[in-house]
């Protein structure tokens, strides 16, 4: 957890930096004899042994989860690559098919979770509250599961404990490399504006990022409609 923002998190594995006995010897020898170089092989050896170095977060079987951005970080929108989002979109748990060009007019909050995620499920209670404050002045919040084949089967469970009350849907795999291309780790959620342009991106929950996004949300709802 990031002392600075108490951003609840999951984070990915963290290196092991504990030496063998032989090992603490030698590192002490070295260390009466040139310190710089002494950390630097603490530094190598520690990311060796826990197998750290190249390690790609596409390598998990599950989706990466990690904490939100310290105080004042901004997320940028991914790079789109001459992409366009307008008619990318999800399958809602009701069965219709919905596009992101269907919610032009309103703000448009896309939520990208996991049931098995935990600050995704801390979040849960900030989107429900945010979603019955202003649904009617054109909020509409769809969250959208990455959480893998078997976790799709969790999901009337996860709405049931929860309570939702806004969409859910299984989002087109297009709109997730687009949206996800550059940090694809959750919880991650996008605000857009009535014109359905892009407002602020948040990754990881906490009282901060919740906080920015109530901002965010109300900002984009003084925006004028196309």
């Amino acid at each position: 957890m990031n002392g600075m923002n108490k951003t609840a998190d999951c984070r990915l594995p963290i290196c092991d930096c504990r030496m063998p006995i032989a090992g603490f010897a030698l590192f002490r020898k070295l260390a009466t004899g040139n310190r710089k170089l002494a950390f630097a092989l603490l530094v190598f050896g520690c990311l060796l042994l826990s197998g750290c170095i190249g390690n790609d977060i596409n390598n998990s079987n599950e989706t990466p989860v990690i904490s939100g951005p310290p105080p004042g970080t901004t997320y940028p929108m991914p790079p789109l690559k001459g992409a366009s989002i307008v008619n990318m979109g999800w399958d809602l748990s009701d069965g219709k098919r919905a596009l992101f060009s269907d919610y032009k007019g309103k703000v448009l909050v896309l939520d990208f979770y996991a049931t098995w995620c935990k600050p995704c499920r801390d979040s849960v209670p900030h989107l429900i509250g945010l979603h019955k404050k202003y649904e009617q002045q054109g909020l509409s919040i769809v969250g959208l599961n990455v959480g893998g084949p078997e976790d799709e089967a969790e999901v009337p469970g996860f709405v049931k404990e929860f309570g939702i009350t806004y969409a859910l849907g299984k989002p087109d795999e297009d709109l997730v490399h687009l949206l996800l291309s550059d940090i694809d780790a959750i919880p991650q959620t996008f605000v857009f504006d009535r014109q359905g342009q892009f407002v602020e991106r948040l990754i990881g929950f906490g009282k901060q990022s919740g906080e920015r996004l109530d901002l965010a949300v109300e900002g984009a709802l003084k925006t004028a409609a196309p």
